[in-house]
């Protein structure tokens, strides 16, 4: 145990520090205010990227997350011991490394942080008034130390929102997995579809490979341009290639890709199917490079299949209750929020009571529109847990959700919770036993909910 601090708390205030230091909140254009080169002199300076091992990134804008912790787990059940690191998290930030699933013990994250605080305070008594350490990039350290420490040969590590000029991109991978790009973060990223695509296309290494998801032909456009001048192999996944839904079942849908024949994916949404088939090009690329089960082999086929029928991503259209049905994703945005509805609507039985936290930089009018069409009552609340990510106060939610009722005929309930605990007791009862709730929120509260229900996702 660490003898600097008592509590992960006191850790995350000390890995902050440095950022907090900074009027982050009003910061630009990632080129303009986001500068990785102090990351890049604490991986120096530690040793942290001396050891040889398979990197993969995985970017985007929706499906981020899935895709890195299937792609771990297919890889974990061909014989591999692999390393992620995945943000945000939703309880504890331990959460955002992991090895083979386990989350980094208490003790070990406070040990490791400890270890590198002579080299992360050097840096930062050099740092101009408006430069800072990132706190990506000291989690990004802690988790490449542990993975020395754990003889990690594979890491899966998960951009945050760009890519360009992301701490994490700083690893020499030589793969990169792009979920669907789509307009988001424009006031970091810029305000074009195109100029979104560029920052994410920058995780793509010299001489490396890269993978995507069907795209909007403006970004396919950027990212093959990008894998161009670097001489690396770009691949577009065509839809002949993807797996297709076949069925729900009780606990997720049953889809078929290819040689792989049906899998029962362990996951409620339909879209997990895209990313699967993501996970699976990945995985085979990543193995290609390493020794073992070979491709063709029965063996092969079967760790695959496992891979996908025991993967685990909370807080990701999951059901987190029976009677009533209660149902959680982090669906913030109009489109997400369509395939959310789509992918549980035969599960839904009325009354369907509605809860929604979306930050103010996010659709709010497209998102309670949406719900309202579906929804018998809504709730809106908001989640303290991420300093960084607003939401609006009960005024301003509740006159906008009123405006978008108005204007979509919908007389329904609208009522205002100040917690996400409190949410989920309004609607329950609302709900009764035989109703469904649908949780539409922000990642903050997706966290808050899982505490609610005393969720806890040390082994995943």
């Amino acid at each position: 145990m660490s003898n600097r601090w008592a509590s992960e708390q006191e850790a995350i205030d000390y890995i902050f520090r440095s950022i907090n230091g900074i009027n982050w909140r009003d910061r630009g254009l990632d080129e303009h205010t986001r500068d990785i080169h102090p990351t890049r002199r604490l991986l120096q300076m530690e040793g942290l990227l001396q050891t040889r091992r398979e990197y993969a990134i995985v970017t985007g804008s929706k499906g981020k997350g899935s895709v890195t912790v299937i792609t771990a787990n297919i890889l974990k059940h061909l014989g591999h011991r692999v390393g992620t690191v995945t943000s945000p998290h939703l309880v504890t930030y331990r959460e955002r490394m992991r090895v083979n699933g386990q989350a980094i013990p208490l003790e070990d994250f406070l040990r490791i942080l400890e270890s590198l605080t002579s080299s992360i305070d050097a840096i930062q008594a050099e740092l101009h008034p408006n430069q800072y350490l990132s706190p990506q990039g000291i989690f990004l350290a802690m988790a490449l130390r542990w993975f020395d420490e754990q003889a990690v040969n594979i890491a899966m590590i998960e951009i945050g929102r760009g890519g360009r000029f992301d701490d994490n991109s700083l690893v020499p991978n030589m793969l990169s997995l792009f979920t669907p790009i789509l307009h988001e973060h424009t006031r970091y990223l810029g305000d074009t579809l195109e100029r979104i695509a560029w920052h994410k296309a920058g995780i793509i290494k010299p001489q490396s490979y890269a993978y995507s998801l069907p795209q909007a032909p403006e970004v396919l456009d950027v990212i093959r341009k990008e894998a161009e001048a670097l001489n690396a192999q770009f691949e577009w996944i065509m839809p002949s290639d993807m797996g297709y839904w076949i069925a729900d079942t009780e606990h997720g849908v049953r889809m078929a890709l290819q040689r792989y024949g049906e899998i029962d994916l362990p996951f409620l949404g339909h879209y997990e199917i895209d990313n699967a088939t993501l996970a699976v090009w990945g995985a085979g690329n990543i193995h290609g490079r390493l020794s073992g089960v070979p491709h063709a082999s029965t063996d092969y086929v079967q760790g695959v299949r496992r891979g996908l029928e025991t993967a685990i991503w909370y807080g990701r259209c999951q059901q987190l209750q029976e009677r009533p049905k209660v149902f959680i994703d982090g669906a913030i945005n109009p489109l997400s929020l369509q395939v959310y509805l789509k992918s549980i609507a035969p599960r839904l039985t009325h009354p369907v009571i509605g809860i929604a936290a979306v930050p103010t930089d996010r659709d709010a009018v497209g998102v309670y529109g949406k719900l309202a069409s579906v929804c018998d009552a809504l709730i809106l609340t908001r989640s303290e847990r991420n300093i960084a990510i607003n939401f609006p106060n009960e005024g301003s939610a509740l006159s906008t959700a009123q405006v978008v009722l108005n204007q979509a005929g919908r007389n329904i309930d609208l009522k205002y919770a100040p917690t996400v605990a409190q949410a989920i007791e309004l609607a329950r009862a609302k709900a009764g036993p035989d109703g469904s709730v649908v949780m539409a929120v922000a990642q903050p509260a997706i966290g808050d909910a899982l505490e609610f229900y005393n969720l806890i996702y040390e082994q995943i």
